[in-house]
């Protein structure tokens, strides 16, 4: 019997378009077998869990479980400690700065994140850090974050299954409740 990993699942799209989950109700939903130990941070769609299956069993998991029990087209992305380690560790923006946001892109496909980046800087959106193969970093002006072209860009259908993100203050919890 392998021993049970931890990973940091992060879902898209749950207080939009009308679908609106509550974090028990998501534990609840989540807390079932391949997964133990499930805990939900925040009210944005943030869950710790164990599985002895591997992460791309974790996502399709997730992502049935939720088309299942909530009835919409669900998405999520699903890291390691180890992944989140190194995010945090390369994102070069501060987390509490009182006049910017520092935000942080998740993607489950590196070429779906590759194309983003290209089609923000062709936009002139050149505030955007690559810290790994999947994940970058950007900044904004608090009140300005969803006007940000970065921003914009992540509503498009083509990216919207693939990627979602997050503050960095959002990170540093989930990183300190995988600990």
């Amino acid at each position: 019997m392998t021993s049970a990993a931890r990973y940091a699942v992060f879902l898209r799209g749950i207080n939009v378009n009308g679908i609106t989950i509550k974090m028990a109700e998501l534990r609840t939903c989540l807390d079932r077998p391949p997964f133990s130990a499930v805990k939900t941070l925040l009210a944005t769609g943030n869950v710790v869990l164990e599985s002895e299956a591997p992460a791309a069993e974790v996502k399709t998991s997730c992502e049935n479980a939720l088309r299942e029990r909530f009835g919409y087209e669900a998405w999520v992305i699903v890291t390691t400690p180890e992944d989140i380690d190194q995010v945090i560790a390369a994102t070069p923006y501060p987390a509490d700065d009182p006049a910017m946001h520092s935000y942080v892109t998740l993607a489950s496909d590196p070429a779906v994140l590759d194309a983003l980046v290209k089609e923000a800087a062709s936009l002139g959106a050149n505030s955007i850090v690559r810290l790994t193969p999947n994940a970058i970093a950007t900044q904004v002006a608090v009140g300005s974050s969803t006007d940000a072209p970065v921003s914009k860009l992540m509503m498009k259908a083509a990216y919207k299954p693939f990627t979602t993100t997050r503050n960095l203050r959002t990170l540093l919890k989930v990183q300190a409740a995988l600990a």
